[in-house]
């Protein structure tokens, strides 16, 4: 099975621009093709993981990916998918982050040898003139056309600043800009950004009279149609300082069964057939499948030793072995205690464990939170100095464990 084929039954492939030309282009392992990230924050999620490993695959079948820094980009901010404005970043926050996705994106995509390329956008959208980019660039794009665009539709109810109206512009100037430079002459994206990835293509015909193609992939869904990737504690997160390996694969682990094999197919290496046989497994059976996606993810993204950690964890403290010896800890300092003790909220915070304290405030209320095994009913509770150097094993709900232990 070619690399196209593979894609589309794996069901990852969501709109095109052009079927036959993408899978000739593909499947011959002639693409040079990009994929834009602004780096809005410190470190990548789940959402690219699934552009990361459309291009990992793609590589694999020898076609050349680019992955392109978002910044310039960044500064103005992508209204897809959003109900508000993005934060305004500075410049010196947007490079720093960028910083951390080139780390990230190393354990995905080979760079060496010419291989794959990393740019920045930054390096040619920060030089424009306005004037200029208006009388260059603006003339090829139909305001009536952009309007109609969803990812501007949904945003016109509670208003679109003029700055995120320029984001189409911004993103198709990168594809036309690369085009000419690099020979880049396909994008892919999530599924909400086929306007976006349109306005390159039509920019590319209309100013050099050329082809250029457009690919999706489909968003990564639960089956009651939600976007995966969130917890209670916040997004899941590719850095292991803000999201542990342990805290990972729990997520993979404790999913909703009817979401195993879509994740299966569309997120791990492993060949169809294996996937097509293990749709047919029930009960503990099914489990055991879980296990295998939340081995198989979290090796392509901590690493082989770190999953098999991660594992071994989650079987000690759910089978009654050694849990102490795998359990995520969370270190603190004595800048974190307060007249020499920290509180339940703080403690739960700091783990990761809830997402704010009026998060926590609410799990303890609603008695899901316990502490050495004993259920903390009260919000003021507090841990002294020596309490928590014996270390503070919490548990929020059944399955999410951290212990705390000031250093």
């Amino acid at each position: 099975m070619q690399i196209f084929e593979e894609l589309k039954a794996r069901g990852l492939i969501a709109q095109l621009t052009d079927e036959e030309e993408i899978r000739d282009l593909i499947n011959a392992g002639k693409a040079t093709f990009y994929i834009g990230f602004d780096a809005t924050a410190d470190s990548l999620h789940i959402g690219h993981f699934m552009a990361l490993n459309l291009m990992r695959r793609l590589q694999l079948a020898g076609n050349r990916p680019i992955a392109l820094l978002g910044g310039g980009t960044t500064m103005v901010g992508d209204p897809s998918g959003r109900s508000d404005m993005r934060q305004m970043l500075t410049q010196e926050q947007i490079q720093a982050n960028a910083a951390k996705f080139k780390v990230q994106m190393s354990k995905f995509i080979d760079f060496s040898e010419g291989k794959a390329l990393m740019l920045d956008n930054a390096d040619w959208l920060l030089k424009l003139n306005y004037i200029e980019l208006l009388r260059d660039v603006g003339a090829c794009f139909s305001v009536n056309n952009m309007l109609r665009a969803e990812c501007y539709k949904q945003r016109m109810e509670k208003g679109l600043s003029f700055l995120e109206f320029n984001y189409m512009i911004m993103q198709s100037y990168d594809f036309y800009h690369m085009f000419k430079e690099y020979g880049c002459v396909m994008q892919c994206g999530g599924d909400d950004q086929w306007s976006n990835i349109l306005g390159g293509t039509e920019l590319i015909r209309r100013k050099l009279g050329k082809n250029a193609y457009g690919m999706t992939i489909t968003l990564l869904l639960t089956s009651e149609g939600k976007k995966m990737g969130k917890t209670q504690a916040g997004a899941v997160w590719l850095d292991p300082n803000k999201t542990s390996p342990y805290e990972f694969y729990q997520y993979w682990r404790n999913i909703d069964d009817a979401d195993v094999m879509n994740c299966l197919r569309k997120m791990t290496f492993l060949p169809l057939e294996q996937i097509d046989e293990m749709a047919t497994w029930k009960d503990a059976k099914l489990n055991e499948a879980k296990e295998i996606l939340a081995t198989e993810l979290t090796s392509l993204v901590h690493g082989e030793e770190e999953a098999n950690k991660a594992r071994e964890g989650a079987r000690a403290i759910f089978g009654g072995g050694n849990a102490a010896e795998h359990m995520p800890e969370t270190e603190l300092t004595d800048e974190d205690l307060t007249d020499g003790a920290a509180d339940i909220l703080t403690l739960l915070v700091k783990s990761g464990l809830c997402s704010s304290k009026s998060d926590a405030r609410r799990n303890v209320q609603q008695g899901g939170v316990t502490a050495n095994d004993e259920k903390v009913d009260d919000i003021a509770r507090a841990y002294t100095a020596d309490e928590l150097r014996a270390g503070v094993i919490l548990r929020r709900g059944k399955k999410n464990f951290n212990r705390v232990v000031l250093k």
